[in-house]
């Protein structure tokens, strides 16, 4: 299969201008499916966030040594993999709606399962499980959103969508400081699961208001529409799975060395066991949003492989710089977690259009959930590998390296920038 998807020029419609032009230019169902994928994004942020944020009452209440806690990530994230790649299935199969709904049920029934776990493995059993409908989501909402979006300004609404993985992220902190600070810590792990239930009001809205886009319901009810998943690595798609997949490798690469390394760097090797608190978080987290929305507009206006060569160029020397900060510049390093958090998260403002474009319909939701999700389950190496390498300080150069082989994944894709999706 060879199919891609087509290029078109601007037309009447794309011509909305102004505050927010992306969001006017969509329909009315175009807006209701961006909302319903945003909430669907920040509350699967929210539901992946409360491990981290549990994480020393959790391993306090079972007495896990560090290897046992790290299990728990990284379980989420090999099984986000599997979720993907069913998930890919499902979107290509009974749609994109039903798909979402589907992963969002599968991520809140087994978040909210974890606070009720009796043992370690019950714990870890469950948040695999949950792991399945975390990697799923994202693309189902992604296509959704894309497939109603305006090729002007498909960037910047898909950025915004992007965006709320710091909303959810951001909502996470908040619940978990004022639990943790009221609550007896043998039990506020569980209530932090709990709230995991939250994304159930979501679902009435989306299965109320949110359609799948017209033109799309249409072709996947076509027996002849539904082709197999080996799809995507035959004829003129198989480079662009590769070398996609290899793409989100390095930038999860990137993103997750730093992300589940600094903190242990900075107490460890800075002595600053208070830059990892609320303030430090604070900072990051406005650094992620800023750079979450504001790529959208580098990403429609330079195109797609500019835009990610960039901000990974960016977020590497700047993860360089940040562990190069003299000693005793503890405000300095504060404040340095906002560019490096702004650069670090742009740069995935650019997947849910970009790997969009590169599909067919037949086969979009195989190939962008496939692609971003077995790309993020082999970027755990890098993290991973960063645990057999002695000081933290210097490991995290692992961090930079997954940037250079998102820069060198470029080289074998092509620019998309003003495709239709029909």
């Amino acid at each position: 299969m060879t199919t891609t998807p087509t290029r078109t020029t601007a037309t009447a419609a794309d011509e909305v201008t102004g505050a927010f032009a992306w969001y006017r230019s969509m329909s009315t169902q175009g807006r209701r499916a961006f909302k319903g994928a945003f909430g669907g994004y920040a509350l699967d942020s929210y539901d992946f966030q409360v491990l981290p944020l549990g994480m020393a009452a959790i391993a306090a209440y079972f007495s896990l040594s560090t290897s046992q806690t790290g299990l728990l990530t990284t379980a989420t994230l090999l099984a986000s993999a599997v979720g993907g790649v069913l998930a890919g299935v499902l979107i290509d199969r009974v749609g994109r709606v039903k798909t979402l709904m589907i992963t969002v049920v599968t991520y809140a029934v087994f978040t909210v399962a974890c606070g009720f776990a009796n043992s370690y493995e019950m714990l870890l059993a469950m948040r695999t499980l949950q792991g399945i409908g975390f990697g799923g989501e994202w693309a189902a909402g992604a296509i959704l959103v894309a497939e109603y979006a305006k090729p002007r300004y498909r960037g910047q609404v898909l950025a915004w969508v992007q965006a709320s993985w710091a909303v959810g992220w951001g909502l996470a902190v908040l619940v978990s400081t004022i639990l943790i600070d009221t609550v007896d810590q043998d039990i506020v792990w569980r209530i932090l699961f709990w709230t995991g239930a939250l994304p159930a009001v979501l679902l009435i809205y989306v299965r109320l208001r949110v359609k799948d886009a017209p033109e799309v319901a249409e072709k996947l009810t076509k027996k002849d529409a539904r082709v197999p998943v080996i799809a995507v690595f035959q004829g003129g798609l198989a480079r662009r799975t590769i070398f996609a997949t290899m793409l989100s490798m390095g930038v999860m690469g990137g993103y997750y060395t730093f992300a589940t390394w600094l903190p242990t760097y900075l107490k460890t090797e800075r002595g600053l066991s208070a830059i990892g608190t609320g303030g430090y978080l604070f900072v990051l987290i406005t650094g992620a949003f800023c750079g979450y929305v504001l790529a959208g507009v580098v990403i429609d206006r330079l195109g797609r492989k500019k835009s990610f060569a960039i901000f990974a160029f960016l977020s590497a020397g700047l993860l360089m710089t940040y562990v190069n900060i003299p000693e005793g510049s503890n405000t300095l390093l504060m404040f340095a977690g906002f560019p490096l958090g702004f650069c670090a998260s742009a740069i995935f403002s650019g997947f849910g259009s970009y790997l969009a474009e590169l599909y067919p319909v037949e086969v979009r939701g195989t190939g962008q959930s496939l692609t971003y999700n077995v790309g993020r389950a082999l970027g755990a190496v890098f993290p991973t590998a960063v645990g057999f390498s002695g000081g933290v300080g210097g490991a995290l150069t692992y961090g930079a390296i997954g940037y250079a082989v998102a820069v060198v994944a470029l080289l074998g894709l092509p620019e998309t920038k003003g495709t239709e999706l029909r």
